[in-house]
């Protein structure tokens, strides 16, 4: 691995992160945050599922996760629908206002996200967008990995 590169990587990574905190706007794009629009779109695009799932997806604790669900219900943007393999379970769905919600916030990330890429071509922002992708899986598999016990030979 070069050093060199490594470095770069690493300042422009602090350099974004930082950059995207510090825009309270991005934080905040529109009636939803960021916890509230990625559950709901992946309760959106994955169908109902339950906090354990969730918890799961998101390697987050399940109270973290059903802290912000019992948010989500409570606004009227999930519901409970008793799940039919275990009939002492439940299941989240999105609401008709939480999946309206979600496409009006999608739309405005989507306007301001367009706007910083104004410039950029599609083979760049289709190259940008799968190295993330790439990244981000990186990212949970160091992250298993750490939590895996390491077994000498």
């Amino acid at each position: 691995m070069n050093q060199q590169s490594l470095e770069g990587v690493e300042l422009e990574l602090a350099l974004l992160i930082r950059r995207l905190t510090s825009m309270i706007s991005y934080q905040k794009v529109g009636s939803l945050d960021r916890a509230a629009y990625l559950l709901l779109t992946q309760i959106s695009l994955g169908g109902a599922c339950s906090i354990k799932t969730l918890s799961h997806t998101f390697h987050l604790d399940i109270s973290t996760v059903s802290r912000q669900v019992s948010a989500l219900e409570q606004k009227g943007y999930v519901r409970r629908v008793p799940d039919e393999l275990d009939g002492r379970a439940f299941i989240l769905s999105i609401t008709e206002l939480g999946e309206q919600l979600l496409t009006d916030d999608k739309a405005n990330r989507m306007a301001k996200l367009g706007h910083v890429l104004d410039n950029w071509t599609d083979a760049e922002m289709q190259q940008f967008g799968e190295l993330l992708q790439k990244f981000n899986h990186s990212v949970v598999e160091a992250e298993y990995m750490e939590k895996v016990p390491q077994h000498d030979s």
